[in-house]
């Protein structure tokens, strides 16, 4: 990351911080995160705003903001392995890099996984792990993952993927609410998912089965 870039992206994450308090660790990784290089090339200008930008294929890259919150509701601190469910642009992905020895991404738009491994490669980022796949099968090949992070909006978890969350493990989820969505956290203890609500948001809906183009 230049220097210009560099001051850019520690900017936008005091900024972050100011609205939403955020742990050191967790601002640190938002500024080292290159967000111009996850934005599409007409909205560049508009890379370090706190503002949902529009992608191809009908998809969004979440505002600066909102990964911010999604980190810090995840609890990141003590954790080694996330799942993402829902790779987008790889913003997020690319976030939690910092903050896990391994991330392992799913993405049901193959050309979005294409664009989004292509950034990774450009800048060096080689603990995040990418497929194409219905992220709603999870990932049972390197399971169980401490965390599990939904960038799509459910109505509902499919059982198999708290089968995939390690005991003691967080997974957390924009889930859709009536007409309303709510950032919820759910907490594995053996058997038993605690459910606790945080926060109301907006993301794109979760999708069955993969699109090919």
């Amino acid at each position: 990351m230049d220097r210009i870039t560099a001051t850019k992206t520690a900017k936008m994450a005091q900024e972050c911080n100011k609205i939403f308090p955020l742990s050191p660790e967790i601002e640190e990784a938002i500024a080292n995160t290159d967000r111009e290089s996850f934005v599409p090339t007409g909205f560049r200008h508009n890379a370090y705003k706190l503002d949902a930008l529009p992608l191809s294929s009908a998809q969004w890259i979440s505002s600066p903001l909102t990964v911010a919150m999604m980190t810090e509701y995840l609890v990141p601190r003590g954790a080694d392995r996330v799942l993402e469910v829902g790779c987008g642009s790889g913003y997020q992905a690319a976030v939690l890099s910092h903050l896990f020895r391994g991330v392992f991404s799913i993405e049901r738009i193959e050309p979005l996984m294409l664009e989004a491994k292509a950034r990774f490669r450009k800048l060096n980022i080689n603990n995040i792990h990418t497929r194409t796949d219905d992220g709603q099968n999870g990932w049972i090949q390197y399971a169980p993952y401490d965390r599990i992070l939904f960038s799509a909006t459910a109505k509902e978890i499919p059982q198999k993927l708290f089968e995939q969350l390690a005991d003691g493990g967080i997974l957390l989820a924009p889930m859709q609410k009536g007409n309303k969505q709510v950032i919820t956290r759910f907490m594995k203890n053996g058997s038993n998912i605690e459910e606790e609500e945080l926060d109301e948001c907006d993301f794109v809906p979760v999708l069955d089965g993969v699109q090919k183009c």
